[in-house]
């Protein structure tokens, strides 16, 4: 039995003239058709409608403008220094920059930069935009720790800076000097005496710590002699037990003065002022208030002739 060899159509009955063509193609030219079926898939997926959601646009500030100064009518301050006194003692200046934008666009404060560590500044966070016509403001606080000892006058500044340049506020803080201690009465002069016999050193304790203790922080020299020593040796009327400092019928000096500052005199109502002693004066303190005594109060006697 002999079988014919039969070649098996590969286009069915029913297809099209289009389907017999692509196969011709592929059979010929295969990477051809390859390339031409990759094509048809990308246009596909393309013509497919796509569920990404857009993004608004992220804000990026304008900071090629914040290191030059800020042009006149961007933004209109209250004031651009304030002033204000501060009590010896008191923790705190406080001060409030109030502005507009008075642009017909927006402006936004890049960064509030103190002068100096002692000084913060209360805001939004930044960057901060300002739209058209809006208010703001910007509290400062200086901190007055160890600042207060002394009177006189101190000057801050913090700088502001916006996308449309930067502007500096000045602060101005004077210290205002302690009020003058208020003068003893003769009975509570009697108590503190009373006490000083039991204790010389009841001076730098309870009620007297206000006093003699505490006003001596951050002083020295003449300052420091006028808030601890002049209450005794410089009073009107002077207590009797108490040395005229004017009228020393001793030989004094520098060392002489730090001695007595030192340890005072037992059996006298003269305490000890240092530290370790249990007064309020550090070595340094002793040291200046020497200096000065010893300059300011010079020695009536002369020294002994050398032999």
């Amino acid at each position: 039995m002999s079988f014919e060899r039969r070649q098996i159509p590969l286009v069915k009955a029913g297809e099209s003239l289009y389907f017999q063509n692509m196969m011709k193609l592929i059979r010929r030219f295969p990477l051809v058709a390859a390339v031409l079926f990759s094509a048809i898939g990308i246009f596909t997926v393309a013509a497919q409608p796509s569920n990404a959601v857009a993004t608004a646009p992220v804000y990026v500030p304008d900071f090629s403008h914040a290191g030059e100064p800020l042009p006149d009518g961007v933004l209109v301050w209250d004031d651009l220094m304030k002033a204000t006194d501060a009590t010896n003692g008191q923790d705190f200046a406080r001060f409030t920059f109030s502005f507009t934008n008075v642009t017909a666009g927006n402006v936004t404060i890049l960064s509030v930069h103190p002068g100096c560590g002692c000084t913060t500044a209360d805001l939004p966070p930044v960057p901060w935009m300002l739209p058209a016509g809006t208010n703001g403001q910007i509290k400062l606080s200086v901190n007055l720790a160890g600042k207060t000892s002394i009177a006189g006058v101190l000057p801050k500044y913090v700088d502001v800076s916006t996308d449309k340049g930067s502007k500096r506020l000045n602060l101005i803080i004077k210290v205002l000097p302690p009020p003058p201690p208020t003068p003893m009465s003769e009975a509570e002069r009697a108590q503190g005496v009373a006490a000083a016999k039991i204790d010389r050193q009841a001076v730098f304790k309870g009620d007297c710590v206000s006093c003699h203790a505490k006003i001596v922080e951050g002083k020295y020299g003449q300052q420091l002699f006028t808030a601890i020593c002049s209450v005794c040796h410089e009073a009107n009327p002077r207590a009797t037990m108490v040395p005229d400092l004017h009228n020393l019928q001793v030989t004094t000096s520098e060392e002489f003065w730090r001695t007595w500052i030192t340890a005072g005199k037992a059996g006298t109502l003269m305490p000890a002022f240092a530290t370790s002693q249990g007064g309020p004066l550090n070595d340094m303190q002793i040291a200046s208030l020497a200096a000065y005594l010893n300059a300011a109060y010079p020695s009536k006697v002369p020294p002994p002739a050398a032999k």
